[in-house]
């Protein structure tokens, strides 16, 4: 029998672990660092912090880790793959160099323009006034990206002259010399594909999902880490998805290749479906959340032997099913995402029966779970359709007594599209 170590500590590392504990080879999965909402048997936790490399290829030797994978961005940013494989360690995720592709905006807008992959027009300041330039080469409204790391609050939509004044003022008073994207506005309906990319270019593309990142219902309010997910997405035409693989995400592998530097791990494409046709948002080099939690659920084979065989360059059978919906509300702190209240009840797996939860930020007390962060659990549900998931979490959701916030219209895209 196999030992996985997941390194990560929110819902989604939540799901890895799910996932791989249905494995048939794995018998235990340990989780670095989890959190306290992770009470599956078979699950361990193990208190090393996820950017503290040293310590988890420590343990990953102690332990006799059969495999590692990284649930999020700041350890491959840091070069976990790298330390793993110098150290002899199977481990899945993208080095050092390839996790520039979501650590400098930058990074993966040259590659993008080079190989002239569909995304918005773009340029990268690093002033001030060079900001106040660049925006008289674009029309409002217009984006402004943070070119590193952001925790998925890093976008801001600026909609006239006076909001870039005062971004731009209150930005680079912070920091004189800070690196902004500054972008075209794209008009259309956005999505998430994630491709599981091996060595000798195997892949394999996961059901395609949407995220909601506005806070408030109606797509409002501040940009989050994501406000739930829905997935698959009855409303994809499939030429649209071919077009989106054919197009956007084989082109960026093969350029990464092209350039000396490979990918290895989980691709997630942010799209754009414009009238003119699918285009790049971003990349990351991860599984989003809570994209995560309403994909994996999906995988009908063996995910443990999938990622071994990416590795080892073969490929993989890789069963997805076709017929459901899985749709995740995620349940935050009162405040999120500015200034989240930590303490609040957190409801138990028991009390959302019979939902699947996937817990984040949640510590446990002599009262039970409460809040220790923004986002605290993912709830999902699966069924028929897309409105049919909605009643199923949404019907335990609302008569769950609670003190975190959440949207009441996650995959309201499906309905309003009208193809549900």
């Amino acid at each position: 029998m196999s030992k996985v170590l997941v390194i990560g500590s929110g819902a989604r590392e939540h799901a890895l672990a799910q996932t791989f504990l249905k494995s048939p080879q794995v018998d235990e999965v340990l989780v670095a660092p989890g959190n306290d909402g992770m009470q599956e048997t078979g699950l361990t936790r193990l208190p090393i912090d996820a950017n503290d490399i040293v310590s988890l290829v420590q343990a990953a030797k102690d332990q006799q880790v059969d495999l590692t994978f990284v649930g999020n961005e700041d350890p491959l940013i840091l070069g976990v793959v790298d330390r793993f494989e110098e150290a002899g360690l199977k481990i899945f995720g993208p080095n050092a160099v390839a996790a520039q592709l979501e650590g400098s905006k930058t990074f993966a807008k040259e590659i993008l323009t080079a190989n002239e992959i569909p995304t918005a027009k773009a340029v990268t300041v690093n002033s001030r006034q060079e900001a106040k330039d660049a925006i008289l080469e674009f029309d409002w409204p217009m984006v402004f990206k943070l070119d590193g790391l952001a925790l998925g609050k890093g976008v801001t939509i600026i909609k006239d002259q006076s909001s870039a004044d005062e971004y731009l003022q209150s930005l680079y008073q912070k920091d004189p010399t800070a690196k902004l994207v500054i972008e075209e506005f794209l008009n259309g309906v956005e999505f998430s594909i994630f491709s599981l990319v091996g060595k000798d270019g195997q892949v394999v593309h996961a059901p395609m999902a949407q995220d909601h990142k506005r806070r408030y219902d109606h797509d409002r309010g501040p940009n989050t880490g994501g406000m739930g997910a829905y997935s698959p997405l009855s409303w994809l035409r499939d030429s649209d998805a071919v077009q989106t693989v054919d197009e956007l995400v084989d082109p960026m592998l093969a350029a990464m290749a092209d350039r000396g530097t490979p990918f290895t791990g989980v691709l997630y494409t942010g799209v754009m479906l414009t009238a003119a046709g699918p285009k790049v948002i971003e990349f990351n080099v991860r599984f989003g959340d809570p994209e995560a939690q309403v994909v994996l659920p999906q995988l009908e084979s063996d995910f443990y032997q999938m990622i071994l065989d990416l590795l080892a360059g073969k490929r993989p059978e890789a069963n997805w099913q076709t017929d459901d919906v899985y749709l995740g509300v995620v349940l935050a702190a009162p405040g999120y995402p500015q200034a989240p209240e930590k303490g609040g009840q957190v409801p138990s797996a028991a009390d959302l029966s019979p939902l699947t939860v996937n817990y984040a930020g949640a510590k446990a007390t002599d009262e039970g779970l409460v809040a220790n962060g923004g986002r605290v659990a993912t709830v999902i549900a699966h069924a028929q359709d897309t409105q049919a998931a909605q009643a199923a979490v949404y019907d335990v959701l609302d008569k769950t007594y609670g003190d975190l916030v959440y949207r009441h219209d996650i995959g309201h895209w499906a309905v309003d599209l009208g193809k549900e």
